[in-house]
């Protein structure tokens, strides 16, 4: 039975190991598995120590993390009028192979739930070809109003 929940810290070991999992095969891979592992999971530690800006969402099989979900809240400049001060960004939405049939939508509902409770003005995201069907069926859209530079890599992180 699969379950979601709120990530800690001490998941960041094994949230690191599937943040490899879905880069690599999605990319491949310039930087060793332990090293990236090691590095990650220090970044994920304190993120999730710190609760904000950054938020995720585990989907667990028994006590086995095999799926997860990134929030970052993104502050806006504050508005005179009616609108929310707030954005949401997410990224890394995975789950194992084995857990994928409707993964990705529990892990979506529960941070779309998550964000309306908030009052965030506008979630955001960058699909894969893969994903895009997903996040039609939950109410994403392409925008016209929304541009974005990809910047070269440097090598500098």
């Amino acid at each position: 039975m699969l379950t979601i929940r709120f990530a800690t810290p001490a998941d960041a070991p094994r949230l690191a190991a599937l943040r490899y999992d879905f880069r690599h095969a999605h990319a491949g891979a310039t930087e060793d598995r332990a090293g990236f592992e090691a590095r990650t999971a220090v970044w994920m530690r304190e993120r999730l120590a710190a609760k904000e800006p950054w938020h995720c969402w585990v989907l667990e099989d028994g006590l086995t993390i095999v799926g997860n979900l990134w929030l970052e809240l993104v502050e806006k400049l504050p508005n005179p009028g009616p609108e929310a001060e707030r954005h949401a960004y997410i990224t890394n939405v995975y789950a194992e192979e084995a857990a994928r049939g409707g993964a990705g939508r529990m892990l979506l509902d529960a941070a779309l739930a998550w964000c309306r409770e908030r009052g965030v003005d506008t979630v955001i995201l960058w699909p894969s070809e893969k994903s895009r069907t997903l996040y039609q069926r939950a109410g994403f859209d392409v925008r016209n109003d929304l541009f974005a530079l990809k910047l070269p890599f440097t090598g500098r992180r």
